[in-house]
């Protein structure tokens, strides 16, 4: 049904709604661990029946392959519970930026577990992508900007890294899954895992308090479960393939874009001068791998939405070549 509507507008919609999963996280008033659990139980309600549908129509899809997408989502629970602690620390709009740190990772985790060769941009692209992070987290101003009001610019940079660290390996693991025919059943065999991986992280860590939540937290929670996890997967997956190369890049630059603006004018997180040139960075380097990944007959990216849901059109392992899809 989605194939019917202008790539252009899904992939602005999926890009809008990955923006502001950080804002819903920030306004749900949750701690890291109760934040990253009910996003994956709420958003299991709605995965739950498609991927069911999914296996009806389908059939079963083969046990290696499940293992590998549960395992997938055990590192992005893992990611869930980082992003939201360093949320916490740098703000939502920051925090979102950090995770693009994925574009470091994903290319030495496919060199060192598959051989794959990494592309010229990385070379370019690394050394911008860990200014920028560094910058933007406020590691040069940590006095002022996104971390001013009792935030930790170092602990919101290592907690942002190591949740992109653990995307990248979900996004790697996703890749490796294989099977091509099933979209819905490997999101949602990723986000069972992810709720485990939240459950017992974010239980050790800040524990699990969802009777803690008032109303509105539940509803800003069940908004992140629809937008971050369903509709993102959804809308970015029908718009990537339909894309000319310099489009979808362009697009898939907005995300951190937008969530640091979602910051600014709804959760008053205003980044200092040097954060914004830190973002800038971040955001040049996106564009310029996101650009030659897509441009690159075959490449992986072409087909995998960005987000939290991604990895729906896995490669297999001789196919996993440059960068992963943006995040957010």
């Amino acid at each position: 049904m989605l194939q019917r509507f202008d790539p252009v507008l899904l992939a602005l919609a999926g890009a809008a709604c990955t923006s502001v999963s950080g804002a819903f996280v920030k306004a749900s008033g949750a701690d890291a661990g109760t934040a990253a659990f009910l996003r994956c139980a709420l958003a299991l309600v709605l995965l739950m029946p498609m991927a069911a549908a999914e296996l009806r129509r389908l059939g079963r899809r083969p046990p290696r392959f499940l293992a590998t997408d549960f395992a997938a989502g055990l590192l992005l629970g893992t990611d869930y519970v980082l992003w939201t602690a360093s949320i916490e620390r740098v703000g939502a709009g920051i925090a979102t930026v950090l995770l693009n740190i994925q574009l470091v990772v994903f290319p030495l985790l496919a060199l060192v577990f598959t051989g794959a060769r990494v592309p010229r941009s990385f070379l370019v692209a690394a050394p911008v992508m860990l200014a920028g992070v560094a910058l933007a987290a406020g590691i040069a101003d940590p006095g002022g900007g996104t971390a001013a009001h009792g935030g930790d610019a170092l602990l919101g940079l290592v907690y942002g890294c190591a949740a992109g660290v653990a995307y990248a390996g979900y996004l790697f693991l996703s890749r490796l899954g294989g099977g091509r025919d099933h979209a819905s059943t490997p999101v949602c065999t990723s986000t069972m895992g992810a709720a485990v991986a939240a459950a017992v992280i974010g239980g050790l860590w800040t524990g699990i308090h969802p009777s803690a939540l008032d109303p509105a937290g539940w509803g800003w929670l069940a908004l992140l479960a629809l937008t971050g996890q369903v509709l993102t997967w959804l809308l970015v997956g029908a718009a990537l393939p339909r894309l000319a190369p310099s489009t979808g890049a362009a697009v898939l630059v907005l995300p951190p874009v937008l969530a640091v603006g979602v910051g600014a004018l709804f959760l008053s997180e205003y980044p200092s001068a040097m954060q914004i040139a830190g973002c800038l960075l971040v955001v040049l380097a996106v564009w310029a791998t996101e650009r030659a990944a897509r441009s690159s007959p075959g490449g992986p990216g072409a087909a995998a939405p960005p987000g939290r849901s991604g990895g729906a059109t896995a490669p297999r392992s001789s196919e996993i070549e440059g960068e992963p899809p943006a995040r957010r």
